[in-house]
């Protein structure tokens, strides 16, 4: 009675059963998959969702696209990235993922396809499924640093490819789509008619100095239509108030057309809530100090990581430009799944296995930068153990 847009297998995993049966018995361990800010020991001011309560929210004055001051606010944030986006471009949404939705619904019918990232975030498969839309994977590689395979991406070019999808920097490999690729990629869409969705809420978190510099931006787009995805949610830590936008870059007429299509499907939810569209312009000032320690820490818990992973020669750390997320390669001595549940009720300490991001081989370990650093730092110690042990008993 149910639709197929569901997965009809919902079991569990044996990470999250083992997770589960961790929790119950109430053994502790160490989260090194923990990706919300929130129960990351950050400091918020207690006062700082305060704008969320001003009597101006007692009124409902619904915008399709997004109350102006909002987007006012957030074509001030593109400024200070040296970006320049009028606010009539901006397009409000309750987050990215929402954002995905309506873009899939702006650009795709059933059956058509969008082109993904590989490695990326498994949540592509779940939101292309939920739009009938079906995600074919184009290949990023790795030679020292991470790049597109644009054969990869012409490979899976068909009449029916409505997108392609870029994550900048991409979660959780790290890197950044240099100005380059994205040139060379506009101009390939352009050729085809197809658009380019680009997510970049992780751009404020460099790793590597001058990471950012090098990378491209899509709403500076002018070739093809391009959608560049932000949101509070990573740009300041707030996953909770629920506020995402939408860039709208290209030629003129296209983001015009795609604009007015855009403000018929908002109009249909109307999702945003009025008191976080009112409090944009004031969260987004005050919550600066929030994203500076974000940055600070994955910044910190990244150097650690790399310096760290000499004490297990057969362990090494892959460069990662920015993002919340830092990946080890490691010996494949057992399946992933093998490894990590191991690691868990053995080491005390969880991680991501390599194939929940379609890693194309093993053995890939993904931790997250942003526990506390005491913490990060005992949770590394203790994988490199797993690995020094585990070298000595072979």
């Amino acid at each position: 009675m149910f639709s197929d847009r569901i997965a009809h297998d919902l079991t569990r995993n044996r990470l999250a059963q083992a997770v589960e049966a961790m929790r119950a018995a109430q053994k502790p361990y160490i989260d090194l998959t923990e990706s919300n800010p929130t129960r990351a020991g950050f400091h918020y001011p207690s006062d700082l969702l305060q704008p969320l309560a001003q009597p101006r929210a007692l009124t409902y004055e619904p915008s399709p696209l997004g109350a102006l001051g909002a987007r006012e606010a957030i074509s001030r944030e593109y400024a200070r990235q040296q970006i320049d986006v009028a606010p009539d471009r901006i397009v409000l949404t309750a987050s990215t993922s929402e954002a995905y939705s309506i873009l899939f619904k702006l650009l795709a019918g059933a059956g058509d396809e969008v082109l993904v990232p590989r490695p990326s975030y498994p949540l592509f498969d779940h939101l292309t499924r939920l739009d009938l839309v079906v995600p074919r994977p184009y290949d990023l590689e790795c030679h020292g640093a991470w790049s597109i395979d644009f054969a990869s991406i012409e490979r899976a070019l068909s009449p029916r490819t409505r997108a392609v999808l870029v994550v900048s920097p991409n979660n959780p490999t790290g890197s950044f789509v240099t100005g380059p690729e994205l040139d060379r990629l506009a101009a390939l869409c352009a050729d085809r008619g197809v658009a380019i969705v680009a997510d970049e809420v992780f751009a404020d978190y460099a790793l590597e100095p001058g990471a950012a510099d090098r990378a491209g931006r899509a709403a500076r787009c002018v070739d093809a239509l391009t959608f560049a995805l932000g949101g509070l949610s990573k740009s300041l830590g707030l996953p909770q108030v629920k506020l995402g936008w939408v860039a709208v870059g290209g030629p003129d007429g296209l983001a015009a057309e795609a604009l007015e299509r855009l403000e018929l499907i908002c109009d249909t939810y109307l999702s945003v809530a009025t008191p976080v569209q009112l409090a944009a312009g004031t969260l987004i000032d005050r919550g600066v100090a929030v994203r500076r320690e974000i940055a600070s820490r994955v910044v910190a818990n990244y150097h650690y990581l790399k310096s760290s992973v000499g004490r297990a020669p057969a362990c090494r750390v892959l460069q990662s430009e920015g993002g919340w997320y830092g990946v080890m390669q490691v010996p494949s001595l057992e399946t992933e799944e093998d490894l990590v549940v191991g690691m868990l009720q053995t080491d005390g300490v969880l991680a991501h296995p390599g194939y929940f991001f379609d890693f194309p081989r093993e053995s890939f370990v993904i931790v997250s930068l942003l526990p506390p650093e005491p913490t990060f730092a005992d949770g590394i110690d203790r994988v490199l153990r797993h690995f020094a042990c585990s070298a000595t008993n072979r």
